[in-house]
């Protein structure tokens, strides 16, 4: 019964992100929102990219001393695995964000804006949310069941308890629920309108564009374009 009506209330955020989809397609707050989503989803992502570092470090270790002073460390292995899951699992929100994840675009690159939003809102309805509902509910019981059993692994003879890495599963799945909900608001975004919203890559890549044709100018160059602004903006409000 828990998790039929967990199950209702995502289905509830699902028609309500279309809701606002439809209903504020033009809203300037919806499009603030959209973006504070996706700058979640990137803080998320590039802050557990560290793990990668972590992860060199200890394989480094790990084969030096087991190589070179034949001492494997009792921890080397339940680590690697751990940070690689923290890794793998904290990327899907923000690959979704940028929409770097692996799709097959030899036709979907060929339709219209419009064309494409209206497959990728049936794929999220069809595919990703009934996807993302199974992946948190089973998350979180089988991070109930191994907290229960106060788990430990069973690789090294430490033994580490494992019930707090299994409890990022349903917080990777709420991530991953939140984000997709914004890709349906810009899917019937696009649908009204024929174009696609701005995302926050695209946001940042004009700024970066920006700063390099700036770069590019010298000091004077520039101080002569801002007064050509300033002088053209005065004329556009008259006297």
């Amino acid at each position: 019964m828990t998790d039929s009506i967990f199950i209702g209330g995502l289905a509830c955020l699902v028609v309500a992100a279309l809701i606002v989809g439809i209903a504020f397609s033009g809203s300037a707050t919806v499009s603030r929102a959209l973006l504070a989503v996706d700058r979640l989803s990137t803080f998320v992502g590039q802050t557990f990219s560290w793990c990668i570092l972590l992860l060199t470090l200890v394989i480094t270790y790990e084969v030096i001393a087991r190589k070179f002073f034949a001492a494997p460390s009792n921890w080397g292995y339940d680590t690697q695995y751990m940070l690689y899951g923290l890794l793998f699992m904290f990327a899907g929100a923000y690959a979704l964000s940028r929409n770097g994840h692996v799709r097959g675009d030899f036709l979907y690159r060929m339709m219209a804006a419009r064309r494409q939003a209206m497959l990728d809102l049936l794929l999220y309805i069809l595919f990703f949310f009934p996807a993302i509902f199974a992946f948190m509910i089973a998350g979180y019981h089988f991070f109930e069941l191994s907290w229960l059993q106060n788990e430990r692994s069973m690789f090294s003879p430490s033994g580490p308890i494992l019930w707090p890495f299994k409890g990022i599963i349903p917080i990777v799945g709420f991530l991953l629920l939140l984000q997709g909900l914004a890709e349906v608001v810009r899917c019937v975004r696009c649908i009204r309108s024929g174009e696609w919203p701005q995302r926050l890559s695209d946001v940042e890549e004009l700024d970066q564009i920006i700063l390099a044709k700036a770069a590019e100018q010298s000091p004077e160059e520039l101080a002569r374009a801002l007064a050509e602004e300033g002088d053209a903006a005065l004329t556009a409000k008259g006297p």
